[in-house]
């Protein structure tokens, strides 16, 4: 019987149940998910506004604002130890010691707020500060200055009511600009770079004199920056940073600072995983960063340094870049402002707050001038003992202003019950020791304070300009700025990329790449190189390097494909289809679509290409053409150079050699570049070579034509001229090398220690070699590249007259390395460059240079060994006078000839 019951409360249960599924569910619902969004939105809300965005008004975030207060608290001139300020800072901040901890010991890296003792970490390396009950901590002078003033601060009550802490803290400078902030809220995040001292003091002045300014950031680790895209710091913005690369001699790069966002820890693992993936070649890493950022990168023979940096730059965290984004807190709401209304905010503040400084020293001044003035008239006309004989304090009260009451038309304001209460508290000894003198005295300076704050309250612009200049006088040494500025230039990645594999072909079944170990060797490659291949039947194809690819079969050329190179010149003979014409053309390939076949014959089956080369200079050889024995052909044989052909594009027909089968085509002499020299700038704001008339043109440069280099330190260099050069801080002469023109300069011995002149010629290129003396002490004064230069010495000895140094008549051609002439024994203080004497200079001859074109033309020239009956035409040319007229001059051609030979013989 209990089981049924039980049964039936149970079926009760389930029905009561369904009732409740039947009824409606969405009050319910809504409730939970309301609820739940209040959480979120109420979390949202606490980590935006209370841990992760600064502050605006300060610049402070809420953990960085309790840290100052309690240092401020704790404050007595000296260190405190880490651990007890964190512990001290808990009574402010709801969070553990731990985040207190290391947003001080951030805010000490920053160097600007807190004087450190101990070790705090290093920015340069990563390494953590040591625990905070080892290193000590106080508030610096700067600190002291600019981020205090209890009268001028609002207060609330902290997290558990006990005390008061600021709102925000009354920061007379833009401390937001110059510490930079980061952090991650819920839905938004901030990044705002940090900027220069000084700069932003000078940003600051100009604002306040109506000027414009602009601020770029600026970082303690240094390096170089570009800011061309920074966008004011705002969303979208771009700063491209880089670490201090030089060469410091052919098989070793230094690294001397580093990108902001790294340390030297993790810049050598994105090297090291550089060189493990092959993207660039290195023989070793040493690390000697102690004060200053060294790392030293060793190069494996037969690697180019200016490669290698560029590489370090593509491949590795020596380049990376940085996205900005402003947000702050105004008015408990986030905004995303720029720099420079962060700098223009900043800056209305101080004004404001320097203003109310200035209201409240002038309000305690007049008050002290009040006070003052009434123990004045208090004392002086012995009103004291008017409240000898009153019995209560409402009779003192009454007494003492009844007698003030006749000598205090002068004062500002009314006298008040507190202003008596204090004269009553003036002790006997003060009133037996009165000098009227020197009160009267006391009173005139007062009144001359309250009219130097008046001034400046009169003109508080003025006032805060020089309130800015004074903080840049006293605190902006040792703050200049560390990044340097510079536009960098693109680095194409498949330029610099290391050969970190190896290219093989089998020709005849058509197959390339870097697993085909057994078979032919082309070049070495990287891994993310094109390859340019052209086959036997006139096809060419461009495909991206793999471990094995098929291209077709029978391949006459493999190598890498350089895009835009117009100087790779392809000299081409083919056959047009089985039984056709043969053609010749010469063309380059700067662009293509990868893996797309482009004929390079006129398309007919059966064509074959009789000669192919590939000219890196645009080099045209002669080559000689063998006919088979058909039929009348007389001339079996003759010679065509490529240098009558000019250079087309690749997908023109080209020019006629014969309508006759040609057995073989050989090679027979080099050629000269047909392409004319080339231009070449120098880019001072890249430091860079180009040739897109960007900066100083240096001159048009053949093949064989060298760059002079000259360094301050004495170091003189002809080398090739190559777009991815580097180039020294101290470089001083950069120009187009001439051999026979010589050096001439004037240096400082440091062994000697005599003044030596010397005019040299460079007569080993592509080395470097020095032309002063190696001493610590020596010094190069002046160098000049003119034919005939002259100098100015001026002495030490005010007695001792200039003296003009003509370099031709004072010694001779030498050596690099001859000592030279002894210049004086004397001081100098001073050697200039004066107008050099006149040369006349021997004009060069420039090569013409061959336009590329799309339509086919043949050259007017014809080869010397042209037989008559079988001349090279235009594919056009069928009209009989434009033959006859090809003839006769290849026959007048011939004729020459042979009298020339007959007249050798003769003589």
């Amino acid at each position: 019987m209990s089981e049924e019951i039980n049964e039936h409360e149970h079926e009760e249960e389930l029905t009561n149940q369904n009732e409740e599924l039947e009824s409606p569910q969405e009050e319910t619902i809504t409730k939970v998910t309301g609820m739940y969004k209040e959480w979120f939105l109420d979390y949202a809300s606490y980590v935006i506004l209370e841990r992760a965005v600064p502050s605006l008004e300060d610049g402070l975030k809420p953990v960085q604002r309790r840290i100052m207060h309690s240092m401020k608290d704790l404050d007595d001139g000296r260190y405190n130890k880490v651990a007890n300020i964190v512990g001290h800072t808990m009574q402010y901040h709801p969070h553990g010691d731990a985040s207190i901890a290391d947003a001080m010991v951030q805010i000490g890296q920053k160097e600007l707020l807190i004087d450190m003792q101990g070790n705090w970490g290093n920015i340069l390396t990563g390494d953590r500060a040591a625990a905070s009950r080892y290193i000590e901590a106080r508030l610096s002078k700067f600190a002291l200055d600019v981020v205090f003033n209890p009268k001028t601060t609002d207060w609330k009550m902290s997290y558990d009511g006990r005390r008061k802490e600021p709102i925000d803290l009354p920061v007379k400078f833009p401390l937001l600009l110059a510490q930079g902030a980061e952090g991650i809220a819920v839905g938004l995040s901030t990044k705002i770079l940090p900027h220069n001292f000084i700069e932003l003091i000078d940003a600051s002045i100009k604002y306040l004199k109506g000027r414009s300014f602009k601020i770029v950031p600026d970082f303690l680790t240094g390096g170089i920056a570009d800011f061309t895209n920074y966008k004011d710091g705002k969303r979208g913005g771009k700063v491209r940073v880089r670490a201090k690369i030089a060469q410091l001699d052919k098989k070793t790069l230094v690294i001397t600072e580093i990108p902001f966002g790294t340390t030297t820890t993790s810049l050598i693992e994105s090297i090291i995983k550089a060189n493990e993936k092959g993207k660039i070649k290195i023989k070793k890493i040493e690390d000697n960063t102690a004060a200053e950022v060294e790392i030293l990168v060793h190069l494996p023979p037969n690697v180019s340094p200016d490669k290698s940096i560029d590489a370090l730059y593509a491949f590795t965290n020596c380049e990376s870049s940085i996205s900005p984004l402003a947000c702050t807190i105004e008015n408990n709401k986030p905004v995303f402002v720029g720099v420079s209304e962060m700098l223009k905010h900043s800056t209305d503040l101080t004004v404001e707050l320097l203003k109310k400084e200035l209201e409240i020293q002038l309000n305690e001044l007049e008050e002290q001038w009040h006070f003052s003035s009434l123990e004045r008239i208090f004392i002086e006309n012995r009103i004291y003992r008017d409240i000898e004989e009153e019995e209560t304090w409402e009779g003192v009260i009454e007494a003492i202003d009844k007698g003030l009451k006749p000598h205090i038309k002068h004062l500002k304001r009314a006298i008040t019950v507190e202003d008596i209460t204090r004269l009553t508290e003036i002790r006997i000894k003060k009133i037996s020791k009165f000098d009227i003198d020197k009160a009267k005295q006391f009173i005139e300076g007062l009144e001359d304070k309250i009219a130097v704050v008046k001034g400046h309250l009169a003109n508080l612009i003025e006032y805060a300009v020089d309130y800015f200049k004074r903080l840049k006088e006293t605190y902006g040494k040792g703050k200049e700025r560390k990044t340097e500025i510079r536009i960098f230039d693109d680095i194409v990645a498949s330029k610099v990329a290391m050969n970190n594999a190896k290219l093989y072909v089998n020709r005849t079944e058509g197959f390339i790449g870097t697993s085909l170990k057994r078979d032919e060797f082309v070049t070495d490659c990287s891994d993310i190189d094109d390859i340019i291949i052209f086959r036997k039947d006139g096809v060419m194809s461009v495909t991206k390097v793999d471990a094995k690819t098929f291209v077709g079969k029978d391949i006459l050329h493999v190598a890498v494909f350089k895009k835009k190179d117009k100087r790779t010149v392809y000299n081409f003979m083919y056959r047009d289809g089985a039984r056709g014409p043969s053609y010749m053309k010469r063309f380059n390939v700067t662009s293509v679509t990868r893996d797309k076949e482009y004929d390079l014959t006129n398309g007919s089956k059966g064509s074959i290409v009789h000669y192919f080369s590939a000219n890196p200079n645009g080099e045209a050889e002669v080559v000689t053409i063998n006919l088979r024995s058909v039929g009348s052909v007389k001339k079996l044989k003759w010679d065509i150079d490529f240098a009558d052909l000019a250079v087309k594009g690749r997908a023109v027909r080209g020019n006629r050699i014969t309508k006759y089968s040609i057995k073989s085509v050989d090679f027979k002499s080099e050629g000269v570049s047909t392409l004319k020299p080339r231009k070449i700038w120098f880019d001072d704001a890249v430091q860079r070579l180009n040739v897109d008339d960007r900066g100083e043109l240096l001159g048009e440069f053949k093949a064989e034509d060298k760059l002079l280099i000259i360094n301050q330190s004495g170091k003189a260099k002809a080398v090739k001229p190559d777009l991815a050069m580097h180039f020294d801080d101290d470089m001083i002469v950069l120009e187009k090398w001439k051999p026979k023109k010589p050096i001439s300069a004037i240096y400082y011995d440091g062994e000697k220690e005599r003044y030596y002149v010397k005019r040299f010629l460079i007569e080993t290129t592509d080395k470097e070699e020095e032309f002063i003396s190696d001493h610590p002490k020596s010094q190069l004064e002046i160098v000049a590249t003119d034919y005939r230069p002259v100098a100015e010495v001026i002495y030490s000895k005010r007695s001792l007259e200039n003296e003009e140094v003509n370099f031709e008549e004072f010694i001779a051609v030498k050596g690099i390395k001859a000592q030279g002439n002894q210049l004086t024994t004397e001081k100098v203080k001073q050697v200039n460059l004066l107008e050099s004497l006149p040369f006349e200079e021997e004009v060069e001859e420039t090569t013409e240079e061959i336009e590329v074109v799309d339509e086919e033309v043949i050259e007017d020239k014809l080869p010397i060994d042209v037989p008559v009956v079988e001349k090279p035409v235009l594919e056009d040319a069928d009209k009989e006078d434009k033959k006859q007229a090809l003839l006769k001059k290849a026959i007048q051609k011939k004729k020459e000839n042979t009298d020339d030979d007959t007249q050798q013989k003769l003589f």
